[in-house]
C-alpha cells in the first residue's frame, strides 16, 4: 500500500502496524517523525511530546527507529551566529575607527595654510611683461635688488622690506606685479586671498598664519602675497556691536609674524588692496608694511603700452592704431584693456576673418561699455526725438572749446534700454594732465543737458521725455562737485564733502552724515541750481540759432543711423 499524500497521525499508525512503513526517523525536539514507506514516498509527521505510542508500534512492527539529536547542529549554528556578530561588531568599530582617524586628520590640516606655491621655473613673469606702470615697477626692482644681493645694501646697514602693500583700482595689474618681482628675484611665491584665513572658529586664521609664516621660512628668500588684504587686516574694534573676534586674532598673528619677537627674515610680504582706509593702522607702519606703492589707472601713454602686451599673440590689421584705441579708452584698467583685445578677437573669430580690424575693436569697445546692440527702432517718431537728443550732445560738443570730441552718434540701440547714444574722445590736455578745471566741468554740464535743451527747442516745454533722466543724473552730480568739493561756486574754497561715499563697518556710520549746517546746505543746493539752469540757458542759446543744422543733422542721422565724427563735423559746418 502506498500513500499519495500527506498521512495523518492515525493514519501513520495504522500503517505501522500494517507493515508498510519502511524506517522511521524521530526528531524529539521538532516533535516529527519522518516516515519512509516501502513504495518510496516519504512524509514529515508532527507527533506529540513524549510520545509513546510511535515507539510501542514500531517496536511491535518491527520497523526500524532512528532517533536524531539536533543538539550538535543547534550549538554549531550558535556558534556561527555568534561569530557572525562578533565579525559585524568588528567591522563596526574599524569604521569607526577610520571614520574619527578621518575626522582628526581634518581637525589637523583645518588649521593648515593652503598656500599656493610656485617654484622658481614656474614663475616666467618679468616687468617687461607689466605695462602701464612704470613708476610702480621702478620702486619695486629695488625689492628684487634686496632679494638677490642682499649683501650689498647690509653693508649699509639697511634692512629688507618686511612688507609691500600695492593699493590701486582693480585690474591695474597688482598681482601680476608680485608675480613679476618673484619672477624677476627667482625667488618661491607663495600666494593666498586674505579671505582663506578667515574662518568660523576662532583661532584658525591664527594658526593657519603661523603656519604660512613657518612654510616661507623654509623656502627663505621667498616671498608671500596676500590677495585682498583687507578681508583680514580692517581695523580692530571697528563696527556695530564691536569686531569680528576671527578676524581680529588673525590679524593680530599677522602683525607679530611680520614684526614681532620671531625672526622672518628673507621672507617679504607683498599685499594688494583697493581698499586701503580700512586696514588696520598697526599694520600700516613701518616695519610691516615699510612701503606703499599706488598703481593708479594707466594714462594714454601706459594705455598703448598694455595694448602693446596684449597684441603681441593677436594678429592686428596693419591699419589698427593702438594709440588711437588707447585715446578712445580713458580710465580703462588693464585687466579692461585686454578683455577688449580679447572681445575683438572673438568678434573677428565669429565673421571668419584672419585680423583685427578697427571695426571689431569699435564694436567689442561698444559691447563692454554700452551693451550688446539690439533691433534698430521702426518707430519713426520716437526715432526722430531721440535723433533731437543725440545731435543736442553732439552738436554741443563741438561748439564749446575745450569740450570732449565727439567720436560717433548712432541710433542703433542697445540691450540694456539704451535707444541711442553719442560717444565722445575726452579732452587729451585734460587725460594727460589728470586736471579738470571749472571751464571743462561747466562744458561738461551744458553738453550733458543738450539733449533736453535740444527737446525744448524742437517740440516745446509740454513735450519733453524722461529719456534725459540719465543725463540730469549726470549734471547734477558734476554740479554738486564742482560747488562741495572743487570749490567752483560762490560759496568760496571750501570743501563740504569728501570722496568717500562708503560707510564701513559703522565706523563712518555718525560721520556719515553732513558736516554742515542746514543753512549751508541750503545755500548748496542754490548754487547746484544755478550751476544747471546757467549751463541749460547756455544750451538754449547755442542751440536756438542753428536749428536748420540740428534739422540737417537729423535727417542725416536718420538716414543713415550712425555718423562718426568726420562725417558728422562735415555736415554741421564745423
Amino acid at each position: 500500500m502506498g500513500l499519495e499524500r500527506q498521512p495523518t497521525y492515525s493514519q501513520l499508525i495504522a500503517e505501522l502496524n500494517a507493515g508498510n512503513v519502511k524506517s522511521l526517523i524521530l526528531v524529539p525536539e521538532r516533535r516529527e517523525v519522518v516516515a519512509l514507506f516501502n513504495n518510496g514516498s516519504e512524509f514529515t509527521i508532527p507527533i506529540l511530546l513524549n510520545d509513546q505510542q510511535i515507539l510501542r508500534s514500531a517496536e511491535s512492527s518491527g520497523t526500524p527507529l532512528t532517533v536524531k539529536d539536533l543538539s550538535a547542529t543547534r550549538a554549531q549554528a550558535g556558534i556561527a551566529a555568534n561569530l557572525t556578530i562578533i565579525l559585524m561588531i568588528v567591522i563596526g568599530l574599524t569604521f569607526l575607527l577610520k571614520r574619527s582617524v578621518s575626522v582628526a586628520n581634518r581637525a589637523i590640516g583645518f588649521s593648515k595654510s593652503q598656500p599656493r606655491l610656485k617654484s622658481q621655473d614656474q614663475m616666467n613673469i618679468r616687468f617687461e611683461d607689466v605695462a602701464g606702470v612704470k613708476e610702480a615697477a621702478e620702486e619695486l626692482n629695488e625689492v628684487v635688488t634686496f632679494l638677490l644681493k642682499p649683501e650689498s645694501l647690509l653693508k649699509l646697514g639697511a634692512k629688507i622690506p618686511r612688507g609691500v602693500l600695492l593699493v590701486g583700482p582693480p585690474g591695474t595689474g597688482k598681482t601680476l606685479l608680485a608675480k613679476a618681482i618673484a619672477g624677476e628675484a627667482g625667488v618661491p611665491f607663495f600666494s593666498i586671498a586674505g579671505s582663506e584665513f578667515v574662518e568660523l572658529f576662532v583661532g584658525v586664521g591664527a594658526s593657519r598664519v603661523r603656519d604660512l609664516f613657518s612654510q616661507a621660512k623654509q623656502k627663505s628668500p621667498c616671498i608671500i602675497f596676500i590677495d585682498e588684504i583687507d578681508a583680514v587686516g580692517r581695523q580692530r574694534g571697528a563696527g556695530i556691536g564691536g569686531g569680528n573676534d576671527e578676524r581680529e586674532q588673525t590679524l593680530n598673528q599677522l602683525l607679530t609674524e611680520m614684526d614681532g619677537f620671531a625672526d622672518n627674515s628673507g621672507v617679504v610680504v607683498i599685499a594688494a588692496t583697493n581698499r586701503p582706509d580700512v586696514l588696520d593702522s598697526a599694520l600700516m607702519r613701518p616695519g610691516r608694511f615699510d612701503r606703499r606703492i599706488s598703481v593708479s589707472l594707466p594714462d594714454r601713454k601706459g594705455r598703448t603700452e598694455i595694448l602693446s602686451v596684449h597684441a603681441r599673440s593677436r594678429p592686428l590689421a596693419p591699419e589698427v592704431s593702438l594709440n588711437d584705441w588707447a585715446i578712445k579708452t580713458p580710465g580703462f584698467s588693464g585687466a579692461e584693456l585686454e578683455n577688449l583685445l580679447n572681445e575683438a578677437a572673438i568678434l573677428t573669430a565669429r565673421y571668419n576673418n584672419k585680423l583685427i580690424e578697427n571695426i571689431h575693436i569699435e564694436q567689442a569697445l561698444e559691447r563692454v561699455t554700452i551693451g550688446l546692440p539690439s533691433s534698430a527702432l521702426q518707430d519713426s517718431s520716437r526715432k526722430r526725438l531721440i535723433a533731437y537728443h543725440e545731435i543736442g550732445h553732439a552738436l554741443l560738443a563741438s561748439l564749446l572749446p575745450h569740450a570732449d570730441k565727439v567720436d560717433k552718434v548712432t541710433l542703433l540701440p542697445r540691450t540694456n534700454g539704451i535707444a541711442g547714444f553719442t560717444r565722445f574722445w575726452p579732452d587729451e590736455d585734460v587725460v594727460d594732465s589728470g586736471l579738470l578745471t571749472k571751464g571743462y566741468l561747466f562744458n561738461r554740464l551744458i553738453v550733458a543737458l543738450g539733449g533736453r535743451a535740444a527737446e525744448i527747442i524742437i517740440f516745446g516745454e509740454n513735450e519733453i521725455t524722461q529719456g534725459a533722466s540719465g543725463d540730469l543724473e549726470s549734471a547734477t552730480k558734476i554740479a554738486r562737485e564742482m560747488v562741495t568739493r572743487f570749490g567752483f561756486s560762490q560759496l568760496g574754497p571750501v570743501s563740504l564733502e569728501s570722496t568717500s561715499s562708503e560707510v564701513f563697518l559703522g565706523r563712518d556710520l555718525i560721520q556719515a552724515r553732513r558736516g554742515y549746517s542746514e543753512t549751508t546746505g541750503q545755500a548748496v543746493d542754490e548754487q547746484v541750481k544755478h550751476l544747471l539752469l546757467t549751463a541749460m540757458d547756455r544750451a538754449m542759446k547755442l542751440l536756438s540759432p542753428r536749428r536748420k543744422i540740428m534739422d540737417q543733422l537729423v535727417e542725416a542721422l536718420i538716414e543713415e543711423e550712425t555718423l562718426h565724427s568726420e562725417r558728422f563735423l562735415a555736415l554741421a559746418g564745423l
